[in-house]
């Protein structure tokens, strides 16, 4: 672990002579790879000063111990030592989760997507009442959320909606929702209780900026049209809504919620970006298909992670065995004991992969 900190405590202290570097100053494309790196080692950085001072401290309080001939000195200076050792040990295992691997995506925002599956009308409901569920978990960490695109019916229904949560370490929090969420319950037009099964796919990108993926304006084809609303029926006489296609990879994005045309073209390139990034992600984890194994999941949507049940308002996280019978609060936003699970799960699967 020394050597680790070593090199650690070395590329922090090279990035901050980088970022004093006149040359590097100017260049916002470098500067800002720099500032993001430095940002997530510095709580590493912080801890290994503390301790490396916790060792000395430890060292001299046993020096102490040895030499002291006062008996009330010398139990003071064990009472000392015990307090200095605990909290050694409390900065060892805040290090070793701290060591663990990091998703260079963690602090980034996110582009989630939300499509009804499986179900008719029920999966429409759904896929409403997960789009509320996140938008309500967004707001109780007091992150920012933005609809890209949307296809919804009258009947307070989705077929699908695009929306970006802005907000810090977004991506590490909602990164495993991805999936297939199922949910069982009667529905209103049921007139024999019969539980319906529906379900809905999440897909959950970090927001690819220009500094994470290069993408050429000749691979792109812009069309801009009129927006619609329900029905299809264009609520626009200006052409504002934008569709953007990557001619290499074929990925399309669109938005049209916004009342400006330049304003809808940022966005769906923010949406571009993030799907040709997960798609050059995807295709790289396939070759490390054995280590995703070991992980929570991999997140792909064939993948069913989740089972909401309303008769016994139950939700079970399939990945973890996780079951909490809080389904009206849940779907209210309070979601965290799921996540907290999910991420706890993975730093001990870490941990335990780093320590074989």
């Amino acid at each position: 672990m020394q050597d680790r900190l070593a090199a650690v405590v070395e590329r922090y202290e090279e990035i901050q002579q980088s970022m004093a570097d006149p040359e590097v100053v100017v260049d916002y494309t470098r500067i800002q790879a720099l500032a993001m790196e430095q940002a997530s080692i510095k709580t590493l950085v912080e801890l290994a000063g503390e301790y490396r001072q916790l060792n000395s401290d430890i060292s001299e309080v046993k020096t102490m111990i040895r030499e002291e001939s006062d008996e009330e000195m010398t139990a003071l200076a064990r009472e000392e030592l015990s307090q200095l050792e605990d909290r050694l040990g409390m900065v060892e295992s805040a290090l070793r989760v701290e060591l663990i691997p990091k998703d260079p995506n963690d602090g980034k925002n996110v582009i989630m997507e939300i499509r009804a599956g499986a179900g008719g009308d029920e999966a429409g409901l759904f896929a409403a009442a997960m789009y509320r569920m996140y938008n309500h978990y967004a707001q109780s960490k007091g992150w920012k959320t933005d609809v890209i695109d949307s296809n919804q019916t009258g009947l307070g229904a989705i077929k699908e909606i695009v929306f970006e949560i802005r907000g810090k370490e977004a991506y590490s929090k909602l990164k495993y929702e991805s999936g297939v969420h199922r949910v069982q319950r009667i529905p209103i037009t049921e007139s024999n209780d019969r539980i319906h099964t529906s379900t809905a796919t999440v897909a959950v990108m970090p927001e690819a900026e220009e500094v994470d993926i290069s993408i050429h304006q000749d691979d792109l084809q812009i069309d801009v049209f009129h927006s619609s609303g329900h029905g299809g029926q264009n609520v626009q006489k200006v052409a504002t809504a934008i569709r953007i296609t990557h001619k290499p990879t074929g990925i399309v994005a669109i938005c049209q919620d916004e009342r400006s045309q330049l304003k809808n073209k940022e966005k769906a390139m923010a949406v571009l970006r993030s799907r040709v990034l997960a798609a050059e992600t995807e295709r790289a984890e396939k070759e490390r298909s054995d280590f995703r194994r070991s992980q929570v999941g991999t997140g792909d949507r064939s993948e069913r992670v989740r089972t909401y049940n309303y008769p016994q308002s139950r939700i079970t996280d399939h990945r973890i065995g996780l079951t909490i019978h809080s389904l009206e609060q849940a779907l209210d936003g309070d979601i965290d004991t799921i996540i907290d699970g999910l991420i706890e799960h993975e730093e001990a699967l870490a941990l335990e992969n780093a320590a074989q």
